[in-house]
This record gives structure tokens, sequence and C-alpha cells, in this order.
């Protein structure tokens, strides 16, 4: 089933990706586990595609295909001794939207679902990310980022900066 997504997430980003009016996008981005994850997860590394089309001169939106990996620590487990967590990584496909306070400031939000990826059997859930960004050229944006994906019993957080740029 997680193959079926990805293939179909792929190929709706191609046919978008053709669109002439739009802007695609890529970026990375790094963070630190907050909430529910921070016990576990001891660092967060992302990436992020999107192609945004214009709505107004100050308000964009459109598809957001990333990827999110949670890096597992040792875990201190009261009368197992100490527990090794495997990393945790995610695919989120989401509806992306921008909007230009300035023409250095915007504020976005991704809103989705973040298909679990690994290790076998992890969940998928609801995914947010709200974000503020600051143009430091055409091209580049740096961004602050809050992150998250609902499971069962509660989420994978966190708090991260990171660069988009204007491909």
């Amino acid at each position: 089933m997680k193959k079926f997504l990805l293939a179909i997430a792929i190929v709706a980003f191609g046919f978008t990706a053709n669109a002439q009016d739009g802007e695609l996008n890529a970026g990375v981005n790094l963070g630190f586990p907050v909430g529910d994850s921070s016990d576990g997860y001891s660092f967060v590394i992302g990436a992020e595609v999107n192609y945004l089309f214009p709505v107004s001169d100050d308000f964009k939106v459109g598809p957001s295909l990333g990827f999110v990996n949670y890096f597992g620590q040792d875990v201190d487990v009261p009368g197992f001794g100490t527990v090794s967590l495997e990393d945790v990584s995610f695919l989120p496909i989401a509806a992306a939207g921008r909007f230009a306070v300035s023409e250095k400031f915007t504020l976005g939000a991704d809103l989705g679902y973040g298909i679990g990826l690994s290790p076998e059997g992890i969940e998928s859930g609801f995914y947010y990310r709200p974000m503020v960004g600051y143009n430091i050229s055409e091209k580049i944006m740096l961004q602050a980022t809050f992150s998250g994906i609902s499971v069962t019993g509660g989420s994978f957080s966190n708090l991260g900066v990171g660069a988009m740029f204007a491909l």
C-alpha cells in the first residue's frame, strides 16, 4: 500500500511540475524532537519539494512532498536496562500554502498525511507544518518550522530550521 501511495504521489508531482505558471522549490531542514518524540529521538533531518501556484500577488498554494527522519537514541528503561530505538522515517504528502507578509517575510503551512516508512509497522498520520520564512535572496529562503505527525497515542514533532531554494 505504501509503495502504491508513493507511486501516486510521484505521478501527481510529475503532472503538476509541467505547469507553466508555478514555482518549483526544494529544501532541507534540521531539527530537534519536542514533545512525545523528545524522549527517544535525538535529531531530525528532512527534505521537501513543493510546486506553488500563485493565487494572488501575495498568496501561493500547491502540492508538497517530503521526507523526515527521526534518529533514535539509547533509552534507559527501568527494569530492562538500555534499549536502542530505531530511526523512524516518514513521507509527508501535503498541500502547501504561503503568504508573503512583506518582500522579506513569508508565513506558511503544510497540511496533509505523513506515511510511515520505517521501521516496519510504524503508523501513518495527520501531518502539519507551520513555518516562517525569511528571503535572503530571490532564490533562497531561510525557514523556521514546527512540524508534526499525529499517530495513535502521541505524535512525532520537531522544531527545525532550514533553507528552501527556488529552482
